[in-house]
């Protein structure tokens, strides 16, 4: 066994939702460690292209934000937590640029964009890397704090001891007065089991859910898990790829074998993804090379302005896979991509034990049973900075 330490605040995953947590808490006084599975670049949050829902439209508000979320989890979600989203919406944007962040921008504001099951055009982007730009700067500024990192750390034990916490994290065994799981989901080891594939990377396998699950923490909907609607089909090299939604906020749509639209393109996520699951069933899909089902998804419709500017990381790989998407459709299928459910929270990301608290996807609740894209990085800033402070302020109490 490595050394051992203490902490006020102990913060597992290194995702974007584990490091605004980190970030947050260091900066509200407390002492900070950071355990990862990997490397610190190595998380889900980073592959996340779509962008970042806000509501800074002059014909949106964050209860209009509210109410299309609670539209889109057919009713499902906890209103508590979906206020808290998007009520802290806007203070989150201002706070990643204040961290180096810098959005796309037209006309003097955000360029904005409509997805799927919103209401207005609330969809803030960096090109389509949003997520890694986000990522990237929330880890600059934890290493630029005082912050302690345990990388290739995984989370193998976790049990109260009399002052908080004591977490076995690969060799060291590290105490603390609070703990916040920021470890993600379990689509990647769910997909292999299946058979399937998946946009998540190889470290979204669940178990730290599973330890909190024997500590006795309470959860919901961990039984519903999502499909992005759009993961690339073909080439091979772009299977398990998540072609950006924005592709059909700017135009494209979906089309089968005849060439014909079958759904509303700009639909939930959970009710595009069933289209496509029927029209393939009803024989009405494509087939690729290597014999998987798909729909044409018809990027040729999105203007070339609007390609260039927000979707330029998926021009270049399809273009590097020999396939130009202005010039012709791509395909597309549904693949894992999101656990919906989770441990339950309440709106300072507290579980229900004391001194426990969870903040991204491994969290449930802000999304009920379907999530809306750009909810996801929303969520891992707006829960991230409340775990990390109201952590941080019970380990000072």
């Amino acid at each position: 066994m490595g050394g051992g330490a203490s902490f006020d605040v102990l913060v597992i995953g290194s995702g974007a939702s584990g490091l605004a947590a980190a970030v947050s808490a260091e900066r509200s006084g407390a002492r900070v460690g950071l355990a990862t599975k990997g490397s610190i670049q190595a998380c889900n949050s980073a592959k996340a292209q779509g962008g970042i829902q806000a509501s800074f439209g002059d014909d949106d508000s964050p209860e209009q934000h509210a109410a299309d979320i609670f539209e889109s989890s057919h009713e499902s979600a906890d209103m508590r937590l979906v206020e808290a989203l998007t009520g802290d919406a806007r203070s989150a944007i201002r706070w990643l640029e204040e961290l180096g962040v810098e959005f796309t921008r037209e006309n003097g504001g955000y360029r904005l964009a409509r997805c799927g099951g919103a209401s207005a055009k609330r969809l803030l982007q960096v090109g389509d890397r949003t997520g890694h730009a986000i990522t990237r700067a929330l880890r600059e500024a934890f290493e630029a704090g005082g912050g302690t990192l345990f990388a290739n750390s995984p989370l193998l034990a976790l049990e109260p001891n009399e002052n908080g916490w004591r977490a076995t994290c690969g060799d060291h065994a590290l105490d603390a007065a609070t703990v916040v799981l920021a470890a993600g989901g379990r689509c990647f080891k769910v997909a292999e089991d299946r058979g399937e594939l998946s946009t998540n990377h190889p470290n979204a396998t669940g178990e730290v859910t599973r330890i909190a699950l024997g500590l006795g923490a309470e959860a919901r909907d961990l039984d519903e898990l999502q499909y992005h609607p759009n993961g690339g089909a073909w080439p091979e090299t772009m299977q398990g790829y998540s072609i950006p939604e924005t592709t059909r906020a700017y135009g494209a749509v979906l089309l089968n074998a005849d060439r014909e639209e079958f759904t509303d393109s700009l639909g939930p996520r959970d009710v595009v993804s069933q289209a496509i699951f029927d029209e393939v069933e009803k024989g009405k899909g494509v087939e690729t090379e290597d014999g998987r089902p798909a729909v044409h998804l018809d990027t040729t419709r999105i203007a070339p302005e609007d390609a260039e500017i927000s979707l330029p990381y998926m021009l270049r790989r399809y273009r590097g896979a020999g396939i130009d998407p202005l010039e012709q459709p791509i395909l597309t299928y549904p693949v894992l991509h999101y656990q919906n459910g989770g441990l339950t929270i309440d709106t300072d990301a507290q579980t229900t034990l004391e001194g426990l608290y969870a903040c991204g996807e491994i969290a449930g609740g802000t999304h009920g049973r379907n999530r809306m894209m750009g909810n996801s990085l929303l969520e891992c800033v707006v829960f991230g900075r409340r775990a990390g402070r109201a952590a941080a302020e019970k380990a000072s109490a």
